[in-house]
């Protein structure tokens, strides 16, 4: 009777094995599916969103209360008496993509009152680009350089589309970039040899760049450079390709083409695996670098320099100040300097360069937009 009763203790046992087996196998199912969700990037915010503004107390940074500035920048707006008096010009590269072209409602994004494509958002970023620069330096042309086939939809004063041949698909743009920078730097050149045209400045950006300070004075400040870039303290890419400026003599076009051709091959020899992005910034930081007598600790300091690389006066221009960039520039942690003449866009801040151009148009103060952007710039927002 004993051996019955625990006979049968073992078969209710086993028969309830598979239950709790089934139970165990969905709580772990249960619990995978929590772990992924948990793991899944964040869903990029729509609106901008406001934190405490870096640099809180510390000497020459923006202060701000709200989004209103307790002291100003200098920056400033253009004045036909300004020590500025040599021409200046914007250059950037620019062309639309099929697949953006074809663009579905889902993808629409609002601004303000305003709702953007694919194809919408990348003009209004280039617009306000323009916006800027007309702003602060309204006697400067802005030139766009582009696919002979794209098809760009901007008219405006003081700009010009100009058509360059080569191939600017997504994964060759950024070298295509420098190409297009050189066959206009040679276009330039021999205009001002043949045909004896006014010297002007050349400054070649990204064009999700907001210039809020006359940028014309680097070359008076700075008589003596060909060719300017931008540095940061940091090993792996200390220098930004998103603003290259080129003096406008026979001299500096001549030494400006030849630096970026010297560019280009390294480019094209050592860093073709970062086609698509950095492998101009690397090949940049190659050419300065390797020369042997460089000195690189030079980039830990937020001063200007001037060295000789190859054949060219090279200005180096601390990226705090003349493309600062929030939240990965120089200086966004310890605050926005009141120097600040350049503020770059980059990445996933497409949306507060319109948000900061939709509040410099209620406000009409730059410092005032400037709090904002230092405010909002550590968020990724839907652009």
């Amino acid at each position: 009777m004993l051996i019955k009763r625990k006979y049968f203790r073992w078969n209710r046992l086993l028969l309830c094995l598979p239950v709790v087996i089934l139970i165990f196998h969905m709580l772990s199912v249960s619990e995978f599916h929590q772990s992924s969700r948990s793991k899944e990037k964040p869903k990029k915010i729509d609106h901008l969103v406001l934190g405490p503004a870096a640099g809180e107390g510390l000497p020459d940074r923006l202060q701000c209360q709200g989004i209103r500035a307790l002291n100003k920048t200098s920056s400033r707006m253009f004045q036909k008496n300004s020590d500025s008096v040599d021409h200046v010009s914007f250059v950037t590269v620019f062309t639309v993509y099929n697949s953006t072209v074809d663009s579905r409602p889902v993808d629409l994004v609002t601004v303000g009152n305003t709702s953007y494509n694919k194809v919408e958002r990348s003009m209004a970023i280039l617009n306000i680009f323009v916006n800027f620069i007309q702003v602060t330096m309204p006697q400067s042309n802005v030139i766009i350089l582009t696919d002979p086939t794209a098809e760009i939809p901007l008219h405006r004063d003081m700009v010009t589309i100009q058509p360059i041949q080569g191939e600017y698909s997504r994964d060759k743009l950024m070298l295509q970039r420098i190409r297009s920078y050189i066959a206009f730097l040679e276009t330039r050149l021999e205009k001002l040899t043949v045909m004896q045209e006014k010297v002007s400045h050349f400054i070649f950006t990204d064009s999700d760049i907001a210039v809020v300070h006359d940028l014309g004075r680097i070359f008076t400040d700075y008589p003596s450079f060909d060719l300017a870039l931008t540095f940061r303290n940091n090993k792996e890419q200390p220098l930004n390709s998103g603003f290259i400026a080129v003096r406008g003599t026979a001299e500096g076009l001549q030494r400006g083409k030849a630096f970026l051709q010297e560019v280009l091959k390294i480019y094209s020899t050592k860093f073709m695996k970062a086609s698509r992005m950095l492998g101009d910034q690397l090949a940049l930081a190659w050419v300065v670098t390797s020369h042997p007598k460089f000195d690189i600790k030079r980039f830990s300091k937020r001063e200007a320099f001037l060295d000789k690389i190859g054949g060219a006066s090279v200005l180096f221009l601390p990226c705090s100040s003349y493309n600062w960039t929030p939240p990965e520039g120089a200086g966004q942690f310890h605050g926005m300097p009141l120097d600040v003449k350049v503020v770059h866009f980059k990445g996933s801040r497409k949306r507060l360069m319109l948000e900061s151009w939709n509040y410099f148009l209620s406000s009409s103060d730059i410092s005032d937009m400037l709090c904002l952007i230092l405010k909002s710039g550590r968020t990724k927002y839907d652009f």
